[in-house]
């Protein structure tokens, strides 16, 4: 990785290649997204928490595949979901810091950039294109959401709402395959808690992100027959 500073004039040249490919490493089984992400992405993707480097602290991901160690929704023509994931959509742009502020860097190394094949990052008179402006606010939204996370991982820590995800499937050969490493809202502890903490969550604009994450695993199913019909393909 290269990462630099984007500026409108060591860069007016570059262009922006928007495809996602399996050789650039964008055919990932899972993602991780942030609390302002989840209402997008419960419609198409499971929601569930993996721990981070710390113990105690969880990384919300979205599942793109389940079986296999790559996305079920990169095929031949591109992105198969009506969302794509922020965390793939703003590449290659990096946040680095500015004093107390943030700035976007680029990554130069990255294989999206081009001088030739792709759509413009500045317009002819130096603002920013469309595309750039889009993936700007992806990103932003992105950091913002990150500095945020850990008041909501709190919030599900202090109520106890995580508990380890158990998913057994079964093979076309009737062994069974066990998914784990992954944890999810405890519904009945969510559905016992009393009214005050349902206030608290609430008012801390925890609530509805939970709900979000609750109702993104009814996209198991369909996650797992989607995996199964692109492995019988």
């Amino acid at each position: 990785m290269r990462a630099a500073l984007l500026d409108n004039v060591t860069h007016r040249d570059l262009r922006l290649q928007t495809r996602l490919d399996f050789a650039w490493g964008d055919a990932v089984s899972a993602v991780p997204t942030v609390p302002a992400e989840f209402k997008q992405m419960q419609a198409h993707f499971p929601i569930v928490f993996q721990q981070s480097g710390d113990a105690s602290r969880f990384q919300p991901v979205a599942l793109l595949g389940l079986l296999e160690s790559r996305s079920s929704f990169l095929g031949p023509r591109g992105w198969e979901a009506g969302h794509l994931p922020w965390a793939l959509e703003r590449q290659p742009l990096l946040v680095g810091r500015d004093g107390e502020g943030w700035v976007v860097h680029i990554d130069l190394d990255s294989p999206r950039l081009s001088l030739s094949e792709g759509a413009p990052l500045f317009l002819p008179n130096g603002g920013q294109s469309p595309l750039l402006e889009r993936r700007v606010s992806v990103l932003q939204a992105l950091h913002e959401g990150m500095q945020t996370l850990p008041y909501f991982i709190d919030a599900l820590l202090q109520y106890q709402l995580l508990e380890p995800m158990s998913l057994d499937i079964e093979q076309a050969d009737g062994s069974v395959r066990r998914v784990a490493g992954y944890y999810v809202i405890d519904e009945e502890r969510l559905a016992a808690l009393p009214g005050t903490a349902v206030a608290a969550l609430h008012e801390a604009g925890h609530w509805f992100a939970i709900a979000m994450a609750v109702a993104s695993l009814a996209r198991i199913p369909a996650l797992l027959e989607r995996e199964q019909r692109l492995a019988l393909a």
